[in-house]
């Protein structure tokens, strides 16, 4: 009679580890947000540009420099939609982009390879660098925090937090933001 071994007991499966369960909730969120509060940014954002546009149109009418105000008037009204016209899943993305730098303090390269991950949002690239492009964050702040984490739970040197910070396993942060989370990890 053989007695298993403490590896094989011990060892979960994917889909009951921390990691995993922190994904999904993310992604759910992200989609439950966007369901919720997608259609009132596009309203106000289309009231705002009626007005503009009509005055400028009447300027133009009345003056001699009229055709260059109205082609000016044209320009701004086709190139408003345009920034408006982002598709979906490129807002998608942004969200997770959000949740996963407020959240989880990735750094913008994690964001992107989270993203775009087969086992993570499975994004296309081009929405991937759309919400990189378009995200709001604080890099030297994820940094800083992802810097904490490893201190607190790993009780690592600040030599080893750093070489985690930029390592291409690691936390993927710019050598700028790791110097950054060092240098202010006992403030």
């Amino acid at each position: 009679m053989s007695v298993p071994s403490t590896s094989a007991v011990a060892k979960k499966p994917f889909y009951k580890k921390w990691w995993f369960i922190a994904v999904v909730l993310i992604v759910f969120v992200g989609a439950l947000a966007q369901a919720c509060g997608g259609g009132t940014k596009n309203a106000t954002s289309t009231q705002s540009v009626a007005p503009v546009a009509g005055t400028q149109s009447a300027e133009g009418t009345q003056s001699a420099e009229g055709t260059q105000s109205t082609e000016e008037t044209q320009t701004a009204e086709e190139t408003q939609p345009a920034e408006e016209q982002v598709p979906a899943e490129h807002k998608a993305a942004l969200l997770s982009a959000k949740s996963y730098a407020d959240t989880m303090h990735l750094s913008k390269q994690g964001i992107y390879d989270q993203l775009t991950s087969e086992y993570g949002g499975k994004f296309p690239a081009e929405a991937a660098q759309y919400a990189i492009d378009n995200v709001e964050a604080d890099w030297n702040k994820n940094a800083l925090e992802q810097a904490k984490s490893y201190r607190e739970t790993m009780a690592m040197s600040n030599d080893a937090i750093y070489d985690q910070l930029i390592s291409e396993h690691g936390g993927k942060f710019t050598e700028e933001e790791a110097q950054y989370a060092v240098d202010n990890l006992d403030n």
